[in-house]
């Protein structure tokens, strides 16, 4: 995970700022999220794209429920779009949100071995759209930049989603790297 780099325009850099310092959002009621969490995971298992947007569909209604923004449509889709340069993969698409129809995508096959993914993959493609979502309808973010803010509400939601128990989690570190910053794989590993 990597931040987009800091925009140069000033009303830009509000809204990066304003997303940046915000690291933590008020979440649903844990056991029914959970739930929801546990039957996306059950859909999975049957590798058809048909319940997996039922499952994921009641998982998002029930997070715009709660944070009362309209419901996001949802597409779930087969193999990963993904670009291979010399025989290796440099780029795959887990999912995506579009702002004109508030839609949002996931893919559920791996790129390469077109196997489905882990149920756990896929909830933090959906969170990660679902936050998109939340920028642009509720935060006032319509850029939906990504910052450590944004990576940390997802983070936030996600855990609790699974209901990870809290000595098991820990703040997510980040490296600068130029103008952007990146995760600290090695240093979250030793949490």
């Amino acid at each position: 995970m990597i931040t987009d780099p800091v925009p140069r325009t000033e009303a830009r850099r509000r809204e990066y700022d304003k997303s940046d310092a915000l690291a933590t959002m008020p979440l649903p009621p844990g056991p029914p999220l959970q739930e929801l969490t546990r039957a996306l995971a059950a859909a999975m298992a049957g590798g058809e794209p048909a319940p997996v947007r039922r499952a994921g569909s009641a998982l998002l209604e029930a997070l715009a429920a709660f944070y009362n923004v309209p419901v996001p449509p949802l597409r779930v889709l087969g193999v990963r779009p993904h670009r291979v340069t010399a025989g290796v993969c440099t780029y795959q698409l887990f999912g995506d949100y579009t702002l004109s129809t508030q839609r949002i995508r996931v893919w559920m096959r791996t790129a390469i071995r077109e196997k489905v993914s882990s149920p756990k993959a896929l909830l933090n493609t959906l969170l990660h759209e679902f936050c998109h979502h939340l920028d642009c309808t509720r935060l006032a973010c319509p850029q939906s930049f990504h910052t450590r803010g944004f990576f940390a509400r997802i983070d936030h939601l996600y855990h609790h989603a699974l209901a990870t128990p809290p000595a098991a989690r820990g703040p997510l570190r980040w490296i600068k790297r130029g103008s952007v910053f990146a995760i600290d794989w090695r240093r979250l590993a030793r949490r």
